[in-house]
């Protein structure tokens, strides 16, 4: 699968947040069921886009937009972390994440330690960044042990609910963190 990953420009930013929220929806709610909330607020996805060090990237395959990413970069440390990487609806379990997490490695080779999260109620996404990416779980917040830099809602979600979340981290020289 040839996948190119295409600097993010401002007039698809309405379409990229919409795909995103689209499938964090999705995601949710397979597991869930269904919610009227938002569980990814449009201003979650501008704090990652505004953030210092970010780099947004569409994922194209065949001409056609089938994913994006936000990734967040230290050129000074090489600890770099990845906000978010969707798939959008209807292209999940066709290995587009896997061959979009490749872009994204080949993008940053330089890269010594790659950090995401994903809430617990996302089996696939766990199973995608443990199985699939390499990437190790080295954290587990929930409100016993909370993670210091969360905010007081998380995923538009009160932080009883957002609390509970997975932090992975991925060494690229191979060794365990």
């Amino acid at each position: 699968m040839k996948i190119t990953l295409v600097p993010l420009k401002s007039e698809n930013i309405a379409v990229f947040k919409r795909d995103m929220q689209e499938a964090f929806q999705y995601g949710y709610e397979t597991e869930c069921g269904p919610s009227d909330e938002l569980i990814l607020p449009e201003e979650d996805i501008d704090d990652s886009l505004n953030a210092n060090g970010a780099e947004a990237y569409q994922a194209i395959i065949n001409g056609e937009v089938s994913g994006g990413t936000v990734i967040n970069v230290d050129k000074e440390t090489h600890h770099n972390h990845l906000d978010f990487l969707f798939i959008k609806v209807g292209c999940q379990g066709t290995g587009v994440g896997q061959a979009l997490w490749k872009a994204i490695e080949n993008l940053h080779p330089e890269t010594k330690v790659w950090e995401t999260c994903t809430p617990y109620f996302e089996k696939r996404n766990i199973h995608f960044y443990v199985n699939k990416c390499g990437f190790h779980i080295v954290e587990f917040y929930n409100p016993l042990h909370r993670d210091p830099n969360m905010p007081e809602t998380v995923g538009g979600m009160p932080a009883d609910e957002g609390d509970y979340f997975f932090r992975f981290e991925k060494n690229m020289n191979g060794t365990l963190i």
